[in-house]
């Protein structure tokens, strides 16, 4: 059935969905022909080896890549033709984002990295500041607050990249590779936070690992190879997975 179907049907219609996409660098193709549909408050893992097109069919999925060919659409809106800045101020307001090695901002203190997207939407930074700040328990981060973040750990730092990319309530949250450069035990708590802060928020998230573990905590899981999206079987759930299959009943399949 597509998905136009479903959702004349009464089924949820996509929160995010790319339909044959097609991507180059150069002569070499990263894309050819991918397609995949994300639930609203489904938790997508897309995995697949090396070089096989997943992190390019997550950037072009949040607008970060522009496709050679195909279409990306968001909350039922086509977003692949949008201007620059009109798909800057999308990603701004509506997407998180994580990535392997957090991307923090040196300079700034562990509250204001937090702070960061509040203050890129025009909020006071009085109010920016007391958001942050009241992330900092949730993520077991009290007491941080004022450090930089050179002066944390690598699991702490990776803490605070998901607050910051929580912190304005995004729609969608894209992770490459969250827990890429962390060890298994450190990796797994962040990816607890990370299914208990989106379950609990609504958010829809889509996942690149290549970890088995990592994505066994999605309720979903495409394989990326040769730039095509194959459906695999819902992963198994981990032995401590914060309790996420039971957080709520799972969103409809939209598979391709």
């Amino acid at each position: 059935m597509s998905l136009s179907a479903l959702g004349r049907e009464g089924s949820a219609s996509p929160a995010v969905e790319g339909r044959s996409l097609v991507k180059s660098f150069g002569r070499t193709p990263a894309l050819n022909g991918a397609s995949v549909a994300v639930a609203p408050g489904e938790i997508l893992a897309v995995m697949g080896p090396s070089g096989s097109g997943k992190s390019t069919l997550l950037h072009c999925l949040a607008g970060i890549f522009t496709p050679d060919a195909g279409e990306v659409y968001f909350d039922g809106r086509r977003i692949d033709r949008l201007g620059e800045t009109r798909r800057s101020e999308m990603r701004r307001r509506d997407f998180g984002f994580v990535f392997q090695f957090g991307q923090l901002v040196p300079e700034l203190t562990v509250e204001d990295n937090i702070a960061l997207p509040l203050l890129l939407g025009q909020m006071a930074r009085r109010d920016a500041s007391a958001t942050a700040r009241s992330w900092l328990p949730r993520l077991g981060l009290d007491g941080l607050g004022p450090r930089r973040t050179g002066e944390v750990s690598g699991g702490e730092a990776q803490r605070v990249a998901l607050a910051r990319a929580l912190v304005h309530h995004p729609k969608v949250l894209f992770a490459d590779e969250p827990t890429g450069s962390l060890d298994s035990l450190t990796g797994e708590h962040v990816m607890e936070l990370l299914v208990s802060l989106t379950r609990a928020e609504g958010t829809t998230v889509v996942l690149v690992t290549h970890e088995a573990r990592v994505a066994a905590y999605a309720d979903r899981m495409v394989l990326v190879r040769d730039g095509h999206v194959t459906v695999a079987e819902p992963p198994a759930v981990p032995s401590n997975p914060a309790d996420a299959s039971a957080a709520r009943p799972h969103p409809p399949s939209l598979a391709r």
